[in-house]
C-alpha cells in the first residue's frame, strides 16, 4: 500500500472482524502491510516476533488482544470465565519479558475482571472492551503530553541523535522519543536528526528513519559506531531515547547500545534524555541490574540481513536485546506528568504522587 505511514495506527482493533489490526513492521521500510489478528497464537507471535514493537504499542496490542480472547470464552459462569482469562493472560504475558507496558497492560485488564466479579460475563466482556479502547487513546494523550515537554528542552535547528525507534511506529501516535521531534516538526522547527541503525534488528534504520523521513524531518542515518564521531563534529545537542523499563532508581532499560550512547554523552557533555510513560516506570524494581533482559536468537546477528551467512557456522552469538543507561547517566526522564531530574528515587516518587493527584 502506498499510503503515508503516518496517516496510520499503528495498533487498533476491528471489533467487528473481531481482530487485532497492527502494522507489520518485519516487512518495513519496503512493504506497508496491516496484518488482521483474531486467533491468539498469531497476536503471541506478532509480539515476540516483532511484527508489533515498541513498549506502548505492545501494551496497547496485548490490552486489544486480551479482549480478544476474553471475547471468545463460551461460558455465563465467572469462575469458569475468569480461569480462561487467567490462562489467556499469562499465555499473552509469555511473549517478551522486559517491556513492562506488556504486563503493566494485561494486569490492568485482569483487575477490571477480578473488580467486577459481581457482574455478568456478559458485562465483563464489554467493560474489557471499553477498557481495551481506553487504554488506546491514553496512549495518544500521553505520547502528546510527553512530546510537549520534551520540547521544552530543545531548540529550533537543534541536532537530535536517536537509538531504536521509540516514535509513531512504537505507539498509536507521536510515540516516546520522537514525540518532541514530530511535535516541533507540526510546528516548523527545522530539527537535523541523526538516526541510530540499531543493530543487529536495525529498528533505527528501518523505522525512525522511514516514519521521520515521510514526515519530511531532516534525517540522517549512521552505524552505532559513528556515534561518537557525529558528537565530536558538534552536530548532536541532545540524545532522546525512548525505554522499555526504567527502576525506580531511574536506571533505564532500552535496546541494546543505549548504555554506550548514555556513557558518549557524557563525555561529550551532551543532555541524555529519556522519555517513557508512567506505564514504563517499574517502582517495583529497585535497579537495571533487577530487569530481565531478553536474549534473542543468534540468526539475527549471524545471517538475518545478508543473502549469505556472515560468521562461521557454529561459532559463538551473544544477543542480548537490552542494556541500561545507569541513572548517573541520564539527565532527564521525560514523562507525562513532568519531568523527573536525579535524584530519581525521589523525583518519579513525585511523578507519581502528580499521577495520583490528575486524571490525565
Amino acid at each position: 500500500m502506498s499510503e503515508n505511514i503516518m496517516n496510520l495506527e499503528t495498533v487498533t482493533m476491528d471489533e467487528e472482524a473481531g481482530a487485532l489490526v497492527i502494522i507489520d513492521q518485519t516487512k518495513l521500510p519496503d512493504t506497508v502491510e496491516l496484518l488482521s489478528l483474531t486467533r491468539q497464537a498469531d497476536i503471541w507471535d506478532a509480539i515476540y516476533l516483532l511484527r508489533v514493537r515498541g513498549a506502548p504499542a505492545i501494551g496497547v496490542a496485548a490490552a486489544i488482544g486480551i479482549y480478544l480472547a476474553a471475547k471468545d470464552i463460551e461460558t455465563d459462569d465467572y469462575e469458569s470465565f475468569y480461569a480462561q482469562f487467567k490462562a489467556a493472560k499469562d499465555y499473552l504475558a509469555s511473549a517478551r519479558p522486559t517491556a513492562v507496558n506488556l504486563f503493566w497492560a494485561l494486569d490492568r485488564m485482569e483487575k477490571l475482571v477480578t473488580d467486577n466479579a459481581d457482574k455478568s460475563v456478559a458485562e465483563i466482556k464489554t467493560l474489557l472492551r471499553d477498557e481495551a479502547v481506553k487504554i488506546k487513546e491514553e496512549d495518544i494523550r500521553v505520547c502528546r503530553a510527553m512530546g510537549e515537554y520534551g520540547l521544552t528542552l530543545i531548540h529550533d535547528g537543534d541536532g537530535i541523535l536517536t537509538h531504536c525507534n521509540a516514535g509513531q511506529l512504537a505507539a498509536v501516535k507521536y510515540g516516546t522519543a520522537l514525540a518532541p521531534i514530530h511535535l516541533g516538526h507540526e510546528r516548523g522547527y527545522k530539527f537535523k536528526v541523526f538516526t541510530d541503525e540499531t543493530r543487529p534488528l536495525l529498528q533505527g534504520a528501518r523505522l525512525s528513519a522511514f516514519e521521520l523521513h515521510s514526515s519530511g524531518v531532516d534525517t540522517t542515518v549512521i552505524c552505532d559506531n559513528m556515534a561518537s564521531q557525529v558528537m565530536k563534529n558538534g552536530w548532536v545537542q541532545a540524545v532522546f531515547v525512548g525505554s522499555d523499563r526504567v527502576a525506580a532508581n531511574g536506571d533505564a532499560c532500552n535496546k541494546i547500545g543505549t548504555s554506550a550512547l548514555a556513557i558518549l554523552a557524557k563525555f561529550y557533555g551532551i543532555p541524555f534524555y529519556v522519555v517513557a510513560p508512567t506505564s514504563s516506570i517499574d517502582m517495583n524494581t529497585p535497579s537495571g541490574k533487577d530487569i530481565p533482559i531478553e536474549e534473542r536468537p543468534a540468526e539475527e546477528v549471524t545471517q538475518m540481513w545478508y543473502k549469505q551467512r556472515m560468521a562461521p557456522e557454529g561459532v559463538k552469538v551473544y544477543n542480548p536485546a537490552f542494556d541500561f543507561a545507569d541513572n548517573e547517566l541520564v539527565t532527564a526522564i521525560i514523562t507525562e506528568y513532568g519531568i523527573a531530574r536525579a535524584p530519581y528515587n525521589e523525583s518519579l516518587k513525585e511523578i507519581f504522587e502528580r499521577k495520583r493527584e490528575e486524571s490525565f
